[in-house]
Order: structure tokens, then sequence, then C-alpha cells
């Protein structure tokens, strides 16, 4: 009788023991996971979504809605169903909607994927001489060319929608901050 006593007794701290080892180790994990959410980018969110239909909130455009192309540090483009892409600073991104939950770790942005900034992705459509449609943050648009992009803007050389750039079509190359785009529209 004794004997199990002690066994019950025994058995009991055991199982206490083991609901403390657990109760310690959710507290843990759950520390670490929150640890983790709070180095995640918006970049980090996005890139497992790409292939996957998304919507962009943006003022003053409302929300975009395409697939996930690509996204870099500090952009995404966005291919609508017309066959345009949009390429968005997430500086101007209200929010988007249609990602899942998941996240690329924080590391695996290498160095080369770091510099691949905002500059890059518009340097990529002024080398294509791709015709624009800027949209500026204050809903105002600016259609051309894209002739340089510089440290903090680019030079516009405006003319007609869907008119290749020639000299004589050009009006004027305007100079727009990078910080004033909204949207990037090619096509």
């Amino acid at each position: 009788m004794r004997h199990m006593r002690w066994q019950r007794l025994f058995a009991d701290l055991e199982g206490q023991l083991d609901a403390a080892e657990a109760a310690e180790l959710a507290g843990e994990v759950a520390d670490r996971s929150r640890r983790e959410a709070a180095l995640l980018l918006l970049a980090d969110r996005l890139g497992p979504a790409v292939g996957q239909q998304a919507g962009v909130h943006v003022p003053s455009h409302g929300l975009l809605r395409g697939t996930l192309v690509a996204a870099g540090r500090d952009w995404l483009l966005l291919e609508e169903s017309g066959g345009a892409d949009l390429l968005v600073p997430l500086a101007a991104v209200l929010g988007v909607v249609g990602i899942g939950s998941r996240a690329d770790d924080p590391a695996s942005l290498g160095p080369v994927a770091r510099r691949l900034d905002l500059r890059w992705a518009l340097r990529g459509l002024a080398r294509s001489r791709t015709g624009v449609v800027l949209s500026l943050s204050d809903g105002s648009q600016v259609t051309g060319t894209l002739d340089r992009v510089g440290a903090d803007h680019v030079d516009v050389a405006e003319h007609g929608r869907g008119e290749p750039r020639r000299s004589g079509v050009v009006r004027q190359v305007r100079l727009v901050p990078i910080g004033a785009l909204a949207v990037v529209r090619s096509s």
C-alpha cells in the first residue's frame, strides 16, 4: 500500500514537471515567434506570395488588382489582367490583400537582392525605352519614356501615350522625385 502511494506521488510530481516544462517551452516558442515577426519587412511577406493574385491599395488609385510578379526591398510589380505591368513603390502602398501568412526569412534577402531597389527597377524601364504612365502621389499623371534615373529622381521625356520616344514628339523633359511616384504603369 505504501509502495502505491509513493508511485502515485512520483507520477504526480513527474506530471507536474512535464506540464511545467511544456508551458515553459510554449512560452519560449511564442516569445521567439514574436521576436522573429518583429524583424519581418513587408518585402519578406510579399516574396512567398509571388505568383498569387493580390490587391494593392494606393492613395488616389484605390485597390489595384493583379498577379504579384515580383517584389523587391522597396517595390512590388503587379501584372493586371489586361497585361499592363504596375511598378508600385512600397512607400506608396497603404495595404496589401490576398496574400497568405507565409514570410521569407529576413536573412534570405541576400546582399545582391538588397541592392535591387526601386531605382534598379526604374533603370530597367529606362534601358528598355518602354513607354510609361507615371501616376504621382497627388493623383496627376505624366506620360512618356524614362530617360534617366538619378539617386532621387527620374527624367521623363513627355510624349503621347503609345508614341515611341522621338525628338519630334517630346514636348518637354520633366524631373520627377522618386518619392512622388505612386504607380508606374507600362505595357
